[in-house]
């Protein structure tokens, strides 16, 4: 990666925290900690260890699994880990900026995507048994699904953007149970669903849209990035939720990702790496489950024994559906 691509990197992402508060160290933690849910966790961006940027696998409060890269391939291009799903089978599906993959729980990749210089993945989400959906950023903005069993590009979608930085285009891209694709755009500041032919089908419009998930109920769930928010709206675009900064009793940095579970409560990933003063991290919160009324019924602050770095994505394994099929709303 050339100095100047590395330096624009970090401005992303201190712009983004640039709203964040000071961390709120006396806030009393509700809930069980590492034992309120098993789960799988990945954080991106833990500048503290350049050599283990790390996803983890979280049992009975304990780290039972864990596979760390380094934060820089030997070409240079930033390795982070930005998304993980564990399949029925114990697989892991993963993005991590420079590829994708799927690895086995012995830690044999047993499929990869290496990204062309130049471009970028932030997204890889199973789509049955056999195949995953990624999203690529670059010169064109695309997202490609892929049969891993014979390794085969099934189908190629471009994503039009105004974005001419593919760092600033879009990051996590889901497919929905009526075959369509929620895609975030950054530049344009709004969520968009596309058919599998790359043809606007709805929009909304929402800034710093860094997830967007299509839920049971017909609704988008978005998850606000830099702007702290975490929104659902209904098929008009109207807000029917919303969890913001002025919600919470601690620090908000970047709602990077929500996941609905089938209680109605919503867990949202805090990511707090944008601010690089990396001494007020710790105490910092990196999960939280909210009820509907918007009662925090759990909040994670794990930055020793184990430490969990930053949190981008988190999946509970205890919760019920089937991810390959996107049973669960993640």
């Amino acid at each position: 990666m050339k100095k100047s691509s590395f330096l624009s990197v970090i401005l992303f992402f201190i712009f983004a925290f640039s709203n964040a508060q000071i961390p709120n160290k006396d806030y009393k933690l509700p809930g069980k900690g590492l034992k309120q849910h098993d789960f799988v966790y990945a954080g991106e961006w833990d500048m503290r260890k350049p050599k283990a940027q790390s996803m983890f696998v979280v049992r009975s409060g304990k780290v039972v699994w864990q596979y760390s890269i380094p934060q820089f391939t030997a070409a240079g291009a930033v390795q982070e880990f930005d998304d993980v799903t564990m399949l029925s089978n114990g697989n892991i599906v993963y993005a991590c900026m420079s590829g994708a993959g799927i690895i086995t729980p012995e830690k044999n990749i047993i499929w990869q995507y290496i990204c062309a210089p130049g471009t970028e993945t932030h997204s890889c989400q199973p789509i049955g048994k056999d195949s995953v959906l990624m999203v690529l950023n670059g010169p064109v903005g695309k997202v490609l699904i892929f049969n891993t069993a014979i390794n085969k590009l099934l189908k190629e979608i471009v994503i039009p953007t105004a974005s001419t930085s593919p760092h600033g285009q879009f990051r996590h891209v889901r497919w929905t149970k009526n075959k369509t694709i929620m895609v975030g755009l950054f530049a344009e500041k709004k969520v968009v669903e596309f058919d599998l032919d790359g043809k606007e089908i709805w929009s909304v419009n929402a800034a710093s849209a860094w997830s967007a998930i299509r839920l049971h109920n017909g609704n988008t769930l978005i998850s606000g990035d830099g702007q702290g928010y975490t929104r659902e709206v209904n098929p008009k675009g109207e807000t029917v939720w919303e969890f913001t900064r002025a919600d919470a009793p601690f620090t908000i940095g970047n709602t990077q990702t929500a996941n609905r579970l089938a209680n109605g409560n919503t867990v949202i990933c805090n990511w707090i790496a944008g601010n690089n003063k990396t001494e007020e991290w710790a105490g910092t919160v990196q999960v939280f489950e909210v009820s509907p009324d918007k009662k925090i019924v759990w909040a994670l602050s794990s930055w020793e024994n184990p430490d969990l770095g930053p949190a981008t994505y988190i999946q509970l394994l205890d919760e019920p559906g089937n991810p390959e099929n996107g049973e669960l709303q993640r």
